[in-house]
């Protein structure tokens, strides 16, 4: 497998993880008859994210780049309030 395909399947790998909190969120609005973010929605923004993160920056894409790195901060600033909540208990 040449380089060029490894970044592939890291971007793609990504881009799964991060979609993948969105099945994770509807999935847990189904089942509660409403709308929730489980905690595990911000655990795959921030894996998908990170992944994204790395690729944009191999990519060199200064767009991409500003839109994920600003996403992780509020990713991990949602799971940083949550956990301190449950510690708070």
């Amino acid at each position: 497998m040449d380089k060029e395909t490894s970044w592939l399947i890291i971007g793609f790998l990504g881009q799964a993880l991060f979609s993948a909190r969105f099945l994770i969120q509807w999935l847990a609005s189904e089942r509660a008859k409403q709308s929730v973010i489980p905690v595990l929605f911000w655990y795959f923004s921030i894996f998908g994210g990170t992944t994204l993160l790395i690729y944009a920056i191999h990519k060199q894409d200064p767009v991409f780049i500003v839109g994920q790195g600003s996403g992780l901060f509020i990713y991990a600033r949602n799971l940083y309030f949550i956990l301190r909540a449950k510690k708070q208990y």
